[in-house]
């Protein structure tokens, strides 16, 4: 049964907690197919892609952490959507909640700090890809106002098999 949480606080990422964070995100690589990657990290692997995430910007981290234990319970980010520069009033966003953290409102309370945080940058969508099957990532999509834009089938493959991976996309407001 997951644990309560009765005070969690919502930070930015920073460098003290890139060990916890990569041991998080291993979780998903190695057990599931919510990530696409295939082999574990270790935290110097990990530390241009925290870094990639200032404090300000479109590009954030943002981390749950259990006040009294100071235990992470999860994460999200806005990245880059793609490469090129047309492309740069778009974000991709993820959540990642620790295993046991699932359920309790960890996720929600992420997005509501990551898109808040967003508000006064100069974004215009969201994109969040989710593999197939996910309801609770597409409950929480949901929730935001994301709608779903299409799937892409059997896209990606890991532990033996293909995964079907279906966007959502979010408005949001632009910076004035």
């Amino acid at each position: 049964m997951p644990q309560p949480y009765t005070e969690v606080q919502v930070t930015p990422g920073a460098e003290p907690d890139l060990g916890a964070l990569t041991d998080l995100y291993n979780h998903y690589v190695r057990e599931t197919a919510i990530t696409f990657d295939t082999a574990v990290f270790t935290p110097e692997q990990r530390r241009p892609w925290l870094r990639s995430h200032p404090e300000d910007g479109p590009h954030r981290l943002l981390v749950a952490r259990d006040v009294r234990s100071g235990r992470i319970l999860g994460y999200a980010t806005s990245s880059p959507f793609r490469a090129k520069a047309a492309y740069a009033t778009s974000v991709e966003v993820s959540v990642y909640c620790a295993p046991d953290a699932g359920g309790l409102g960890i996720g929600t309370l992420l997005y509501k700090a990551l898109f808040e945080a967003l508000e006064g940058e100069d974004v215009h969508r969201a994109y969040a890809g989710i593999a197939r099957p996910n309801e609770a990532s597409d409950r929480l999509h949901t929730r935001f106002g994301f709608h779903h834009v299409g799937t892409y089938r059997e896209v990606g493959r890991k532990f033996g098999r293909y995964w079907d991976v279906a966007w959502y996309e979010k408005e949001l407001g632009t910076a004035d």
